[in-house]
């Protein structure tokens, strides 16, 4: 039996027919692992000790509503834990950022995944830059002068925050908008970060590929096509999820990044593909697994725990 801290939202509010979260922490739990639940924000540090204050899995079930039983809560010393699974949603801010920083201190007597040094050091908009022959002409800047011109280059773009995360803030400009300045200077003034601006890449119309990797390689992917007058296909703005083959291109991208993902210790990572292009890598908590298994793909939160058993038995 191993000991799990998963670092999450709170699981009482999850959707247990889409959470991955949940679906990881089920498979973990029928199997006999011990289960606690924590929130980033519990975590300590306190004299180079790491504890959290955690909340122990006394039942779980696929019943919404009725998913989860938990203890009272107590904190622990995740020094004693096998393995943490670094699961919160963005945003990539400073709070993100120090989570993984206090969890690099478990190292290496516990495993956590994904790695959170390389985490830390992979924002998902900013990671798959290392790969430009692989994604959309794109660029990062606060310069408003760089992106008119940018603009004027490519046509009609896509700009989003650099650290956003679930398709908000994200805007498609055709090249004659003449919205283009005003939107610039509202990001400017809402944001102290750069903005991301890319090619508008029209291939999205067939849908947003979610391809997730486990350990360098394609475990199963998923298409999200965006709903009527939308450009976002993220599902909870209304995109649908289908079944999708990958293809060669699909293949030929996770045969590119897979041993780079692997050698940081980026376990469990979601990559977007839109068309040929490489549009994000998500190391932070990706998701998707249930609706792949639902479109008859593997069963991806158990090769996960097949992975980390393995691990840990070695």
């Amino acid at each position: 039996m191993l000991k799990i801290a998963i670092q999450m939202d709170p699981i009482e509010a999850v959707d247990v027919n889409a959470d991955t979260s949940f679906d990881m922490a089920l498979e973990a739990f029928g199997r006999g692992h011990e289960i606690w639940i924590y929130q980033p924000q519990s975590l300590q540090l306190d004299s180079g000790v790491v504890r959290a204050r955690a909340r122990k899995v006394e039942a779980m079930k696929r019943v919404q509503g009725e998913h989860v039983t938990l203890a009272a809560p107590v904190v622990i010393s995740l020094h004693e834990i096998d393995v943490v699974l670094v699961r919160q949603d963005p945003p990539f801010d400073m709070a993100y950022i120090t989570a993984a920083q206090i969890l690099e201190r478990l190292a290496p007597d516990v495993l956590v995944l994904n790695n959170p040094r390389s985490i830390r050091d992979a924002p998902e908009k900013l990671f798959v830059t290392e790969f430009d022959d692989l994604t959309p002409p794109t660029l990062i800047t606060r310069d408003q002068e760089a992106m008119r011109e940018f603009r004027a280059k490519h046509g009609d773009v896509i700009i989003t925050p650099l650290y956003g995360n679930g398709g908000a803030g994200v805007f498609k400009l055709p090249g004659e908008d003449s919205n283009f300045n005003a939107l610039l200077e509202l990001f400017s003034e809402a944001y102290a970060e750069p903005a991301i601006i890319q090619k508008y890449l029209p291939a999205v119309r067939n849908g947003d590929k979610r391809i997730i990797l486990l350990d360098g390689e394609a475990v199963g992917a998923i298409n999200r096509v965006p709903a009527a007058g939308e450009t976002r296909s993220n599902m909870h703005v209304g995109g649908r999820a289908e079944a999708v083959e990958m293809s060669e291109r699909d293949q030929e991208i996770c045969d590119r990044i897979g041993p780079v993902l692997s050698e940081r210790g980026l376990v469990f990572v979601g990559i977007d593909v839109i068309g040929d292009y490489l549009t994000e890598i998500n190391v932070t908590s990706p998701t998707g697994v249930q609706e792949i298994r639902r479109f008859g793909g593997a069963d991806i939160s158990a090769l996960f725990i097949d992975w980390i058993e393995g691990q840990r038995e070695s």
